[in-house]
């Protein structure tokens, strides 16, 4: 029997957290969920650069024996560009993901698997966890240090051992293939929700409602009231036979997504209001031990040391220009890809980049998250690399016509 997805996506700040480092998507032929790491470091950025890289497989044009070769050559592809970034910004040296990606082809299914994101799948009223966390806690458990029980209060809970990263940290995934039945559905997760929601609420949850959105946004909901403390985001997916659905656009959510800003669907709730007044605690908290700090004297020394301090700055100021200048980076404006020389900053009046080229690529014939990528400047360290990332999209021109459900229905 032929098969296909009904699927649905869903992603939330939290209650705590200031900005949504996940990126989910799910479409007819691939599913994604990414957790980014690294905080302000680009958590947001990172994972939003692997759905960028495996996004255009969502397609049915790929035979099921390639469908791990693919997945892993997109995984590669991101690690190369997260340790690029990290190069031109040492900001990002930190920033990595992790990433669930589930492909079908016809009846078969291919997983990669990389971090501690997680995997369900419900079958016969019986949920399995799919994926193995590559984490510490679940070391220790493997091991037989401690128990399932203790890893879910240890201190050191959220410490990942792969992840793709833009360091060196062993990012080699774990992959899978199986059979697409009827019947199954699937659940990929971050923490945000295996994490303060148990295991036999989302089997209860994702038997009750039969409708993957539904089932979605209930399943958010849990986890807000469970008092949100991490980015939420679940895709979901049944396995259906083929022609027994109205046809579906693919739902992109989280930092990939154009609402990636929107304010957490929890802060007006009771969970919401407890949160809110721990975050007033802990800054009162703060604020009445912070010490006071001695005014210094002014001495002679202080108008010689400003002096050398402007000369090292304006060496900076040029040594940082010059670097700039090796810069290049892609941006659709007026319905155009435009090749900017420089990076997209300014100084004052002074522009750090000036255009110096338009692609051949039509942005109407790019698939809808390259679309999305692309409203952002995409940074390459050479005019040579940037060339290359603009052919590959040429490569890919016409692969998706439809426009996402960013905001996943709501």
């Amino acid at each position: 029997m032929t098969v296909e997805f009904r699927y649905a996506a869903r992603s939330d700040v939290g209650l705590i957290r200031k900005s949504n480092q996940d990126s989910g998507y799910a479409g007819p032929h691939l599913l994604i969920l990414a957790d980014g790491v690294g905080g302000s470091a680009g958590g947001d950025l990172a994972s939003s650069i692997v759905v960028g890289h495996l996004a255009h497989l969502d397609t049915d044009s790929y035979p099921a024996e390639d469908m791990l070769g693919l997945l892993r050559k997109g995984l590669a592809d991101t690690r190369t560009e997260l340790l690029e970034r990290a190069k031109v910004d040492p900001k990002l040296k930190g920033m990595g993901t992790t990433c669930i990606a589930l492909m079908r082809s016809g009846n078969k299914l291919a997983m990669v698997h990389v971090g501690d994101s997680r995997a369900y799948l419900l079958r016969d009223g019986r949920l399995t966890q799919v994926t193995s966390d590559h984490s510490f806690v679940q070391y220790l458990v493997d091991t037989g240090q401690i128990t399932e029980k203790e890893a879910e209060t240890h201190a050191q809970r959220n410490v990942v051992l792969k992840v793709l990263s833009s360091t060196e940290i062993d990012g080699t995934p774990d992959e899978s293939l199986r059979e697409a039945i009827v019947g199954d559905r699937w659940l990929l997760c971050s923490d945000g929700l295996s994490g303060v929601v148990s295991d036999d609420t989302i089997c209860a949850v994702m038997q009750e409602y039969a409708d993957p959105d539904e089932c979605a946004d209930i399943l958010l909901e849990l986890a807000l009231r469970a008092g949100g403390p991490d980015n939420i985001t679940v895709v979901l997916a049944e396995v259906v036979p083929a022609g027994t659905l109205v046809e579906q656009t693919p739902q992109i959510v989280g930092a990939v997504a154009v609402d990636r800003a929107r304010p957490t669907r929890g802060s007006k709730g009771a969970a919401g209001k407890a949160a809110s007044i721990s975050a007033a605690d802990n800054l009162d908290l703060f604020e009445d031990d912070a010490p006071s700090l001695p005014v210094p004297r002014r001495t002679w020394l202080t108008p010689f040391l400003a002096l050398v301090i402007t000369a090292v700055l304006g060496l900076g100021i040029w040594a940082g220009y010059a670097w700039s200048q090796q810069q290049y980076y892609a941006l659709i404006k007026d319905d155009k890809i435009l090749i900017y020389q420089g990076i997209p900053q300014t100084i004052g009046p002074i522009e750090l980049s000036h255009p110096v080229g338009i692609s051949k690529v039509d942005p109407k014939l790019l698939r809808p998250v390259e679309l999305e990528r692309l409203k952002e400047p995409v940074r390459r360290n050479s005019r040579e690399a940037i060339d290359s990332y603009l052919e590959t999209l040429e490569k890919q021109q016409g692969a998706g016509q439809s426009k996402p459900e960013s905001s996943g229905g709501n």
